[in-house]
């Protein structure tokens, strides 16, 4: 298990009460949502990388996509198939436990559920997963292998420019966390390391085998979801944001300057 699969084995069980249940976790995850509901139609055969607890698993199943749903932390696949079979919806869900180390190395041994299930109609990797690798390229190539021509994969990851996340610290007295994704070769967090993949970037490595088609913010004008007890108390303001923040989040600069950015590719 790599070090990133370890710790968020050990994050499962309160992962979900920490920000899937919170009311800026919800939005994010509504904002994501809107670009998996418009690009994997009911039918669709879609390969999960990172599925954490399940939600995006679970969401999709519910309109009728089949997902093979992977994690490198089997305490976090162990919890998606609670909520899948929670929610009625675990003939609709495979799952499967595979580190993005392995996948990206094409280990036959812990890819042989993902190679016999393609190629598949789509793929998609929510809320930073892809922040945990040292590098994108080999999870493109791999990943690419995966899908058929014409499929979309949407990807959701974590950039390096956060001003929310600048003034946050700031005003508490913590430069180091203000700009911690600022640091060459990423920042060190529970003894893993995660960077910090511009667009332009993300884009680069995967170009030999996807075009792009779109990019948007998530948590652009939104606070991230470690501001949840000051979203409480500001309630209608966060709605306004939210709602702007939706109208804006594919327009220079706001994908730029997001908590997460959802990068949208087309495989050549």
């Amino acid at each position: 298990m790599s070090g990133a699969a370890a710790v968020f084995d050990t994050l499962a069980g309160g992962y979900d009460a920490g920000f899937t249940a919170t009311a800026l976790g919800r939005l994010c995850r509504e904002a994501v949502w809107r670009r998996l509901d418009a690009r994997f139609p009911a039918g669709a055969r879609v390969l999960e990388l990172g599925c954490g607890t399940g939600e995006d698993a679970v969401h999709l199943a519910g309109r009728g996509v089949r997902v093979l749903a992977t994690d490198g932390a089997p305490a976090m696949v162990e919890e998606a198939r609670r909520k899948a079979v929670e929610h009625g919806v675990e003939g609709q869900i495979a799952f499967g436990a595979l580190t993005l180390e392995a996948f990206a190395s094409e280990s036959s041994a812990e890819t042989k559920l993902v190679d016999a299930g393609g190629p598949f109609d789509g793929a998609f990797s929510n809320f930073g997963a892809l922040n945990c690798v040292a590098e994108l390229g080999p999870v493109a190539r791999a990943l690419a292998a995966r899908l058929r021509p014409g499929a979309p994969a949407v990807l959701t990851l974590m950039g390096p420019a956060c001003p929310w996340e600048w003034l946050w610290f700031l005003a508490r007295g913590r430069p180091g966390a203000a700009f911690r994704r600022l640091r060459p070769g990423g920042a060190r967090w529970r003894g893993a390391t995660i960077r910090y993949p511009g667009i332009g970037a993300a884009r680069r490595a995967f170009a030999p085998w996807f075009r792009p088609l779109r990019v948007s913010a998530v948590g652009a004008l939104v606070p991230p979801p470690y501001a949840e007890a000051w979203a409480r108390r500001h309630g209608r303001t966060v709605a306004r944001l939210d709602h702007w923040e939706r109208r804006m989040e594919h327009r220079f600069p706001l994908p730029w300057l997001a908590d997460h950015y959802v990068l949208e590719l087309e495989r050549r």
